[in-house]
């Protein structure tokens, strides 16, 4: 017993040191969450150049440009923000507007059979 209390003491004053796993798994989530992150920043940019080219002061041009914005808004989400934050996030949203997120999972769950059927 008094074996079992110096290992509880010792454990419980000392912090949980990351795996090798968790570790591993913690940097390819930040890669990929770069990686998105650049992706998005690129086809930002790339639509602002192509809004750039349609004539000026069009409806086509604006939405666009609000396009590209809303690309760049949704990479600098990414950079700031990791995984937990982000999962805490969409819970938030999924409990403010329970039908539309029912009807989007419903949508993906269609999508993702369609991708992955055999047919």
């Amino acid at each position: 017993m008094n074996h079992e209390t110096r290992f509880e003491n010792q454990t419980s004053s000392t912090p949980p040191q990351p795996s090798g796993f968790e570790h591993k798994a913690t940097e390819a989530q930040e890669r990929g969450r770069s990686a998105a992150a650049g992706g998005l920043d690129s086809a930002a940019e790339a639509l602002h150049s192509g809004a750039d080219a349609l004539p000026a002061g069009g409806k086509v041009s604006a939405a666009a440009h609000s396009a590209a914005d809303a690309l760049a808004s949704g990479a600098d989400y990414l950079r700031g923000h990791d995984l937990q934050d982000m999962v805490d996030d969409l819970v938030e949203v999924v409990k403010n507007n329970p039908g539309p997120a029912l009807l989007g999972a419903v949508a993906l769950g269609f999508l993702m059979g369609r991708a992955f059927s055999r047919d």
